[in-house]
């Protein structure tokens, strides 16, 4: 009889629990399109009321995320006895409610929603400072969402440094510890690497990319582009804005925006690419998981995996543009008909440090990286302070790059991240490009005709793959579980470093 009431309250807890979870992700859905739309259409003087309303309505979902029924409710279902009675697909729902729980029930409300208006806003300062080139608009607020990290890692907790308590937002397991060797050995063949290209007579011919690219003839090849590559467009929609992203709304509402620059015709392509290959993520998470903490990619890590994975792996190969390079060449025949295709590939794979992280080749991306990771453990730990950060940043940019910015806007003010309070996300796109590659060693084991396939267009089997293998699975697993259910081992630098050997040597004949 007891063990008979046993189950029916643990059955009444998962139902009721299901229903706050549901309840909890619509209110994402809604904020996700709030934040969509003040991006990308609201008018610019409507946008600071519009970041109250973002602010309270984000609020009323942190409360129900660390609400006393949701601590009560977890705290029936993590019990062993609660484990025996729930499916694979619930235990996960209650791992990933508990996950935030356990460290975020201890913020006040109030302060989480002061900081919600705060970030809202903060991107209107971003923005302004970035266009106005002045580091001092935007500083006032980047210094009050630095002081709520500081005070936000202290509440989460951490064993070791205060920087895990922000990569375990965006990276679940992942320490400074387990990262920084990762780094190091990526930093060290990197620089090398870079070294011996900058000494090769052999350079690809980066100049065709110096003249003008009409945008309208950008944005149709990109829309042509786009549903080949496997996004669907009945589900998701592209628009423009100051800084790409991607933005689901739900699995079958995905919203992904790119720039346009004249002057700049890789800018859009090769940005559209990589934020359709998160698009195309979103939309291919299984429905069942629809309504559920599930709903998403696994994590930044994985996410930045599937983006840097299309962008580059597949984008940037010379398969994809043996298809792809004549289609081009029809849209802009006065810039490209006298350039070869053997060139065209060499140029979009030039090695070249430059200023703006977006636009930086794969070797380099991985540097820029390195530079932001450095800076956000020393601002958490007090080593520097906001004021700061743009003559910081600009020593930095010398030692990794030998470059240095002219312009805030060009330096410390290129990224949106820190105006949305995103301390710790920067390291997912290195750890995006580290999943990549060794996704790539396996795919093409299990795919041979991975490349004949990109070099047809023919796009199906690879998408069927990702998402048999990994998008269906939403969050379902967490990253180092898939990673090893994918790869069979733990994330290992090697193969990026072999890959990016491999690749560059042939380009600059090493």
């Amino acid at each position: 009889m007891e063990h008979k009431v046993l189950n029916q309250s643990i059955q009444t807890a998962v139902e009721a629990f299901k229903k706050l979870d549901e309840k909890i992700t619509l209110f994402t859905s809604a904020t996700s399109l709030l934040d969509w739309d003040q991006k990308v259409m609201a008018p610019k003087k409507g946008r600071k009321a519009f970041s109250k309303a973002i602010g309270v309505l984000k609020t009323e979902e942190f409360k129900l995320m660390v609400s006393e029924e949701m601590g009560e409710l977890l705290s029936i279902l993590s019990t062993p006895e609660a484990a025996d009675h729930l499916d694979e697909v619930t235990k996960a729902r209650v791992r990933e409610r508990k996950d935030f729980y356990d460290r975020s029930n201890s913020i006040p409300s109030d302060m989480f929603q002061e900081y919600a208006v705060l970030t809202a806003q903060a991107n209107e300062s971003w923005e302004e400072a970035r266009e106005k080139n002045d580091f001092s608009i935007f500083c006032p607020d980047l210094e009050k969402i630095v002081e709520f990290n500081r005070k936000v890692v202290e509440i989460y907790g951490y064993e070791k440094h205060p920087y895990d308590a922000l990569l375990n937002q965006y990276e679940p397991g992942l320490t400074v510890e387990k990262l920084d060797p990762l780094f190091a050995k990526l930093r060290e063949k990197s620089i090398d690497l870079l070294q011996r290209i900058q000494q090769s007579a052999y350079k690809p011919p980066v100049e065709i990319f110096e003249q003008s690219f009409s945008v309208d003839k950008q944005k149709e090849f990109n829309r042509y582009l786009l549903p080949i590559l496997g996004f669907d467009m009945e589900a998701g929609r592209l628009d423009e804005t100051v800084h790409p992203f991607a933005q689901p709304i739900n699995i079958n509402d995905v919203r992904i925006t790119t720039r346009y620059i004249e002057k700049n015709v890789r800018a859009a392509l090769f940005g559209t690419i990589h934020e359709a290959g998160h698009g195309i993520y979103e939309q291919n998470i299984d429905e069942q998981f629809e309504g559920t903490a599930l709903q998403t990619g696994a994590s930044y890590g994985i996410h930045e995996s599937q983006s840097r994975f299309l962008e580059n792996m597949v984008g940037r190969s010379e398969e994809f543009w043996k298809y792809f390079y004549p289609k081009l060449q029809e849209h802009f025949p006065s810039q490209l008909e006298q350039v070869s295709e053997e060139d065209f590939y060499r140029a979009i794979n030039t090695v070249q440090p430059s200023m703006i992280r977006v636009e930086a080749d794969e070797l380099t991306y991985n540097l820029h990286i390195m530079i932001r990771y450095e800076i956000e453990k020393a601002l958490l730990e007090g080593e520097i302070e906001v004021k700061d950060l743009p003559s910081i940043w600009n020593q930095k940019m010398e030692e990794y790059l030998g470059i240095t910015p002219a312009t805030d806007s060009e330096g410390v003010l290129q990224d949106v991240h820190w105006s949305f309070g995103g301390l710790g996300y920067f390291p997912s796109y290195s750890l995006g490009n580290l999943y990549a590659a060794q996704i790539l060693n396996t795919i093409k084991k299990e795919c041979p005709n991975f490349y004949s396939d990109i070099e047809n267009a023919n796009f199906d089997n690879i998408q069927e793959w990702l998402k048999t293998n990994i998008h269906q699975y939403g969050k379902l697993y967490t990253p180092n579980d898939l990673i090893l259910k994918v790869t069979g081992e733990e994330l290992n630098a090697n193969y990026l470093v072999e890959y990016l050997e491999q690749k560059y040597s042939r380009i600059y004949q090493l």
